[in-house]
């Protein structure tokens, strides 16, 4: 399991996250979330105070504590130790059990930092023209945008088939969108991202022009399937997202034959702007 380290910075109050590669999750330090809700710029009172609600919770048999896991996070002498982490679904169940008046921004903030698969996954609409502002000051090309823009689009009319089809866990959206990505393109998310380079990035942010018109028309078809289909649950879901991803994949293959190379490239934005700042959803939207 490859793990990344960073320290994100709420108030500026530091809290430790970890970017697992196999789960394709943030995990954020307990403790260091505990100790922002309490407003305790003391690490042990804060430590003290997770360990007394951990053992309350989990005489209550509270899933999120029992679930959670343990990763080596560097402590302030420098060395690692383990310490409590969760992940987003983790941290913002055990914050309802904290009465704070931090709870929601600390919510809010949590939401920006690491759950932007979350999101897009499930309701991946964004606000459109705060998207236009923030591609365009990253250096993006209008044409590039619009069509970027259309996509967000089509992902929301295919998660509200897949809701209307009965799909609610985080798990099923993520597999769903993988097989549609492994039909079409030969790869899963994961090993997509890999091929481009990425880490936590998002992966349509990083798509060409072409690849975005593909990955559309695979969730376009499959929308339209759904809705003539009327599927219910998760194994009719995946074969019409299966047929859709088959139209795409059909299409690439007409395109490849006749340009006479593959349009799955290896490029990402950073090879064609300039690498200002973190693009502006890249928390591993699928």
């Amino acid at each position: 399991m490859a793990t990344h380290d960073l320290v994100k910075l709420f108030d500026q109050t530091k809290v430790r996250v970890v970017w697992d590669d196999e789960k394709e999750k943030w995990f954020f330090s307990v403790v260091d979330v505990v100790g922002v809700l309490t407003e305790s710029a003391d690490y042990q009172l804060a430590r003290n105070y997770w360990k007394v609600l951990k053992h309350r919770l989990t005489k209550e048999g509270f899933e999120p504590v029992t679930n959670c896991n343990q990763l080596k996070l560097v402590a302030n002498d420098g060395k690692r130790r383990e310490t409590d982490v969760a992940d987003l679904e983790g941290i913002l169940r055990i914050i309802q059990s904290i009465p704070s008046r931090k709870a929601e921004p600390v919510k809010r903030w949590l939401a920006q930092v690491g759950s932007e698969r979350f999101y897009q996954m499930q309701d991946p609409e964004r606000s459109i023209e705060q998207a236009v502002k923030d591609y365009r000051r990253l250096g993006y090309s209008e044409n590039w945008i619009n069509q970027r823009i259309k996509t967000i689009e089509i992902r929301k009319g295919l998660t509200d088939e897949w809701k209307r089809s009965g799909i609610e866990e985080e798990s099923d959206y993520a597999a769903l969108t993988d097989l549609m990505s492994k039909v079409w393109s030969g790869m899963t998310t994961r090993e997509y991202k890999h091929h481009k380079g990425l880490t936590s990035q998002n992966l349509r942010d990083n798509m060409t022009n072409m690849e975005l018109l593909l990955n559309a028309l695979a969730e376009q078809t499959a929308t339209d399937l759904s809705k003539e289909r009327n599927p219910e649950g998760i194994v009719e879901a995946a074969h019409v997202a299966k047929d859709g991803a088959e139209v795409a994949r059909n299409a690439r293959a007409d395109i490849e034959h006749r340009l006479g190379h593959s349009v799955i490239s290896s490029d990402k934005a950073i090879d064609h702007i300039a690498p200002k700042d973190e693009l502006p959803f890249n928390k591993d939207e699928q």
